[in-house]
């Protein structure tokens, strides 16, 4: 069995800062009053509510790709370095929005990249993979 260390430690990092984005809605629903179940109210409220909703979206694509490229490549190091890029773009996406909704822009694109650069990276190889194997 091959292990990826590398690789699980940046998916509980990038678990951890979805944890705090949890923390930041808690603190603004008392902050601003807006009680569960509403999801609108006052406008910092609703931007630390889509900080964390757009990120919840993103997460499963993003884990299961990161492990699927590691194992492909067999990369723990490659692998992790992409998942440090995508916390760095989920990081700059959240204090970016959390200023201003215009200001999401990079930090989404720079999660986004990533994100794909492990998707069509660990498909990519494992295609090739079953190809060779047919060949």
């Amino acid at each position: 069995m091959t292990l990826f260390p590398l690789t699980a430690i940046v998916s509980l990092l990038c678990l951890l800062l979805y944890f705090y984005m949890g923390l930041r809605v808690g603190r603004g629903r008392t902050k601003y009053g807006v009680a569960a179940p509403a999801v609108t109210g006052h406008p910092d409220f609703e931007r630390d509510y889509r900080i964390q909703m757009n990120t919840l979206e993103w997460l499963p694509i993003f884990l299961v790709s990161l492990w699927l490229f590691a194992w492909a490549w067999n990369s723990d190091l490659v692998a992790a370095v992409i998942g440090v890029v995508w916390f760095a773009g989920r990081v700059l996406y959240l204090t970016g929005y959390a200023r201003a909704a215009e200001a999401r822009g990079p930090g989404f694109g720079i999660q986004a990249l990533a994100t794909a650069a492990l998707l069509f990276g660990a498909l990519g190889r494992i295609v090739w993979q079953i190809v060779q194997r047919g060949a």
